[in-house]
């Protein structure tokens, strides 16, 4: 029996829900949820489609959210396995900027040269043989790569009374456009409210690390979550695992500020549940550590730091 739930907030009975998102999110920030679920809960959902992602193109169809979680305080941190990410649709958008992107001109700083012209690209969506093709008349080619899904965007709600827009990335993780967000993948949160107030969006069916364009192939996504809550133990950053990893999220500007979020964090994570000792965990870094940059584009530059678990023993602490 699933329970059903549109754009009014309700409370989770059993510990599966099939959640249908009506509303559209700019923002991350504290507003009426549009959903309650109790820890351990099983959501089965999808990402807002809109638009953007069809033939005609439009506007970004913003996230889904908030999902308060029962219980859940600032004391405690949020934890959501990642089941399922898969595309439901059949079409992506790819789409460079005039003043957006790794490599263009940045809208905030004057530069010689003329801004690039916007230009879109639509990849169609084969997914049962999981690949994206795309025609290149410039190139005279056409493309085919292989389907990588993840999702771009997943947040709790800021500190205080702050809001911010859906694509900055920070502590509470929001935009941080990490290919390691994918199936898999466990992502841990920090929690600044009580009931977390949990977003989620921004599915891409493929995207390249650093994201040096400004977007991922765009599309919307079937996904299912198990949402929980890990008591008693705060963090300060974005923390993911997987199989073989375990890793952090940075986020900042300049890059090498992000970058050291990440590591410092990782460092705290080793110390507090591996037995590490501080700078014997910052010498297994230097030699055994490993690093993505996940986007170059958005206000805020994101950064993964990881370790291999073969290198850290059993953890000391429960999680």
């Amino acid at each position: 029996m699933w329970l059903l739930a549109g754009a009014f907030a309700v409370l989770a009975v059993q510990d599966t829900v099939r959640f249908n998102p009506t509303v559209l999110q700019p923002t991350f920030a504290v507003r009426p949820p549009v959903l309650r679920v109790r820890p351990g809960t099983v959501l089965i959902s999808k990402t807002n489609h809109g638009a953007y992602y069809t033939e005609q193109g439009g506007a970004f169809p913003g996230e889904v959210g908030p999902i308060y979680v029962e219980g859940a305080t600032t004391q405690d941190m949020l934890k959501v396995e990642i089941i399922k990410v898969r595309p439901n649709t059949g079409l992506a958008a790819s789409q460079l900027y005039p003043d957006f992107g790794g490599l263009t001109m940045d809208k905030t700083v004057r530069l010689l040269n003329e801004p690039i012209a916007a230009r879109r690209y639509l990849w169609r969506l084969d997914t049962v043989r999981m690949v994206a093709t795309t025609e290149m008349p410039n190139s005279r080619r056409r493309l085919e790569i292989d389907l990588q899904p993840m999702l771009g965007r997943m947040a709790v709600a800021p500190r205080g009374e702050e809001a911010f827009g859906g694509i900055w990335p920070g502590d509470f993780g929001g935009n941080m456009d990490a290919p390691e967000v994918r199936e898999g993948t466990t992502v841990y949160l920090p929690i600044f409210h009580d009931g977390a107030y949990f977003y989620f969006g921004d599915g891409h069916a493929r995207q390249g690390e650093g994201e040096v364009n400004g977007t991922g192939l765009e599309t919307s996504m079937d996904v299912i979550f198990k949402i929980d809550v890990v008591k008693g133990k705060p963090i300060n950053w974005p923390r993911l695992e997987d199989r073989d990893y375990i890793m952090v999220a940075g986020s900042a500007r300049p890059l090498i500020d992000a970058f050291r979020l990440a590591h410092v964090e990782l460092i705290e994570w080793l110390v507090a549940d591996y037995g590490f000792e501080k700078m014997d965990a910052y010498t297994l870094l230097g030699q055994v550590g490993e690093n993505t940059v996940a986007n170059v584009v958005d206000p805020a530059y994101t950064v993964v730091a990881k370790v291999k678990k073969r290198y850290l023993g059993p953890s000391t602490r429960a999680r």
